[in-house]
């Protein structure tokens, strides 16, 4: 295993962190209107949306993934195995993302089939791009401390593109489209693909590949395979991946939801009124007369704001007691404030929001952490078995992630049809619907992390173990 210089710039580290800032666009996008663009924009069913997640899904995360993840690890070329791939999928990957979220004016079966044909082509793209940006993490350095820090300034870039989605982009669309979703939908991802391509570009421009394997570590797929199967952290990973982003899926989706059909209309506009109005006061006007949408907006502003925070302190913690330890205690802590959402009454909007906030704040402690350990088990992999093979590896994260994305987002119109959820009903929801949206924001997202937490008992790549495999590689690098 050859490197050089493990001291990565602060252009680098941004440059890097563009790269994911972009994907996030898209990301965040999938996680919070996913589920409402199809039943509430796009007009399909509760059980038709369902299926186009459900089983788009599952081929993109046990066939997209592990074939790019085995291609981009064979790929070699004079800007490495991995940056080419950034490159190549930068411009097919905003046209795909303008066209999933377009509403032609197909016959109901059609837009079915517009629906599984562009989702399946975005879930294809999307993996070309974002996973061997994922695996580059493990070669940009070997450095453990740069790529802790990396994956801070990482973050840090996913939190801006959430904090645009999560917070802007619903009164925006409403704003854009004049109150048509459908043509509001279309103008913001028309601009997010284009911010996005530029950005992909700047990440390919900026960036090096410093661990480059030898020819004697080449290696055949079935060994790789291999090694993945007798690796216990890795097998732990692929199960923590899967449970955090259905979670993330659930809890995500589901907001939008809660807000236009459970929080009290008339008491969030009373607690967000002084807000809007400082908001007014400096030239932001966007947020409109549409309380949902604002509160919305304000709510998920809350969460991001003090992620962002978050962190900022993981890396600290992270480098004076271990990853794995750090990131269990604070999982832990986050899911306390997911589950007090079960509590709150309609009017309760200050607790509400306070409880976002929290939850945000110590989840954004293990945000950077998760990435980051899967290359630490890329560098144990190498270490037992002194053969790298980085993209197979986050592959299989990558297939934890769809996996869990899918199965949360097919999850939330799932029970949403079993509680009889009607969209756009002039009636309102019954209770019964109702009670299954709060569960959907609370109990049901909780039960993934607390299980996540639970198997980190089981993660041996300790603060020691960290060290020691660092060092040892290190040596076996310079020598």
């Amino acid at each position: 295993m050859k490197s050089i210089s493990e001291k990565l710039s602060i252009t680098e580290k941004i440059g890097y962190s563009l790269g994911d800032l972009a994907a996030n666009l898209v990301f965040q996008t999938l996680i919070t209107y996913l589920a409402y663009f199809y039943t509430d924009i796009y007009g399909l069913e509760a059980s038709d949306a369902t299926a186009v997640m459900w089983f788009v899904g599952l081929i993109a995360a046990f066939g997209f993934n592990p074939i790019v993840g085995a291609i981009a690890d064979r790929t070699n070329s004079r800007w490495g195995k991995f940056r080419p791939w950034i490159l190549w999928t930068a411009v097919p990957l905003g046209i795909i993302s303008v066209l999933a979220f377009s509403t032609p004016d197909f016959s109901y079966q059609g837009k079915v089939i517009y629906a599984v044909v562009t989702y399946t082509l975005l879930l294809l793209l999307y993996a070309s791009s974002n996973l061997p940006y994922s695996a580059l993490s493990g070669v940009i350095t070997g450095n453990m401390k740069e790529r802790n820090s990396i994956s801070s300034y990482r973050f840090v870039a996913v939190m801006f593109a959430q904090f645009f989605v999560q917070v802007f982009m619903l009164p925006i669309i409403i704003y854009a489209g004049e109150g048509d979703k459908a043509v509001g939908i279309e103008i913001v991802m028309t601009w997010l693909a284009i911010i996005g391509t530029v950005m992909l570009l700047i990440t390919f421009i900026t960036t090096r590949e410093r661990v480059v394997p030898t020819e004697e570590q080449k290696s055949t797929v079935v060994e790789d395979l291999k090694d993945l199967i007798y690796n216990r952290p890795w097998v732990i990973m692929l199960f923590l991946t899967t449970l955090t982003f259905v979670s993330l899926a659930l809890k995500g989706g589901s907001y939008v939801y809660y807000f236009e059909n459970y929080i009290d209309s008339n008491r969030l506009t009373d607690f967000i009124s002084p807000i809007l109005n400082s908001l007014s006061d400096i030239g932001i006007n966007f947020f409109g007369n549409d309380p949902v949408s604002a509160g919305f907006g304000l709510f998920n502003a809350g969460g991001i704001i003090f992620m962002i925070i978050g962190i900022g302190l993981s890396k600290p913690l992270a480098d004076k007691y271990g990853k794995r330890n750090i990131f269990g205690v604070f999982l832990l802590i986050s899911t306390v404030f997911i589950i007090l959402f079960n509590f709150f009454k309609t009017t309760d909007i200050e607790l509400i929001f306070m409880s976002q906030i929290l939850h945000g704040f110590f989840y954004g402690i293990t945000i950077p952490l998760l990435w980051a350990m899967i290359a630490d088990v890329a560098d144990y992999s190498e270490w037992k078995n002194n053969r790298r093979a980085t993209a197979i590896i986050f592959s299989a994260m990558m297939v934890g992630l769809k996996l869990g994305l899918t199965i949360g987002s097919s999850l939330i119109t799932i029970i949403l049809d079993f509680y009889g959820y009607l969209a756009n009903s002039e009636m309102g929801q019954t209770l019964e619907a109702i009670n299954g949206i709060k569960l959907l924001v609370s109990i049901y997202p909780a039960i993934p992390f607390l299980i996540g937490a639970g198997l980190l008992f089981f993660y041996e790549i300790n603060k020691e173990m960290e060290t020691q495999i660092e060092l040892e590689l290190m040596q076996r690098r310079d020598n």
